[in-house]
């Protein structure tokens, strides 16, 4: 999507007219739009201010500071690793260290194939179940490094289908 086809800019520009009635339609245009191609580049922005007539820089402020608007695409999978305090306390840093080294990515990054993207949370409100990792929604609770190979060797496989 960096270069925005006709076909790209006709849907975006439909999203952002469904919410013009809207006094702050901003998150509800940066939602529709992530849920449609997975991330929000510059162009998208800047095609959005346009349409909208808020400014780049407030868009861009938004993008980044709600970690569930990605400014490049995601992966197939996205393994979310959750640092909260309880996790953290109990091994969530090993865990996430664990999937960093079997995927060759670091936290923020996605992996070559396109399969995998390693994102390090904060709080993700799971904390009876520590240490928390989330896959495109599905809860892993309580994990350990060790089950790690085979979390990752399910998802290469099957999709994480047991």
């Amino acid at each position: 999507m960096a270069h925005l086809n006709e076909a790209a800019v006709k849907q975006i520009t439909e999203i952002c007219d469904r919410y013009a009635d809207e006094n702050t339609p901003l998150m509800m245009i940066l939602s529709d739009i992530q849920k449609e191609y997975g991330y929000i580049p510059l162009e998208v922005q800047e095609l959005v201010s346009e349409k909208t007539g808020i400014s780049v820089a407030e868009i861009y402020g938004v993008v980044t500071f709600y970690s569930f608007f990605s400014l490049k695409p995601k992966g197939k999978y996205v393994i979310g690793c959750c640092l909260g305090t309880a996790c953290y306390v109990k091994g969530a840093q090993q865990v996430i260290d664990k999937f960093s080294e079997l995927l060759g990515i670091a936290p923020g990054e996605t992996s070559e194939d396109g399969l995998f993207t390693l994102d390090a949370l904060r709080c993700i409100g799971a904390c009876g179940i520590a240490p928390a990792v989330t896959i495109n929604g599905k809860v892993y609770p309580k994990l350990s490094v060790n089950q790690v190979p085979e979390i990752v060797k399910s998802y290469r496989e099957n999709g994480g289908a047991n």
